[in-house]
Order: C-alpha cells, then sequence, then structure tokens
C-alpha cells in the first residue's frame, strides 16, 4: 500500500532525475506512468497537493498542463524523496 508521501516521493524523484526544474516541465500525465493501475487517481490527487503546496510549479499550455519543481522547496522535495527511497530498499 502506498501512502501520500510515498506518491509524492517518486512523482518528485522523477522529477530530479529527469532534470525538471524551474523552466524545464513536463505534461502531468507523464507523471502517473510507472504506478500500479489501482493508485492512478490517488496520484493524481497528490499531483494538486504537490502544488498546492508550492512544490511544484504550473505552466498551462495550448497542449496541456505542465509541471516543473519549484527549486525555492528543495527541503520538501528531499524530504518526500527521502521517504519514497527508504520505500525501495
Amino acid at each position: 500500500m502506498w501512502t501520500k508521501e510515498e506518491i509524492k516521493g517518486k512523482v518528485l524523484h522523477k522529477l530530479t532525475r529527469f532534470g525538471k526544474f524551474e523552466h524545464s516541465h513536463t505534461a502531468v500525465e507523464n507523471l502517473q506512468k510507472g504506478f500500479p493501475k489501482d493508485i492512478v487517481g490517488r496520484v493524481k490527487e497528490t499531483i494538486s497537493e504537490l502544488k498546492k503546496e508550492k512544490i511544484l510549479k504550473s505552466k498551462p499550455t495550448s497542449y496541456g498542463e505542465q509541471v516543473s519543481i519549484n527549486v525555492e522547496e528543495s527541503e520538501k522535495v528531499m524530504y518526500y524523496i527521502d521517504i519514497f527511497l527508504k520505500k525501495i530498499d
């Protein structure tokens, strides 16, 4: 069973691996890939929470919403990534 913190950690881990900081964005739909199909709805909710916490920056485009990591929130980002990495150990 995935906790919200673990889901946030996996999403942020994926974004950091691909260098999606500040001006480099990716589609929100890409963040749901790699999760079990039964929790995709929870992943969408978690992405919304990350935006409310100002950890993710949103950029609306003509082809869909894009997001990137807010580098000013790096402590929170590392906190969630650490929780995720402990899960996979």
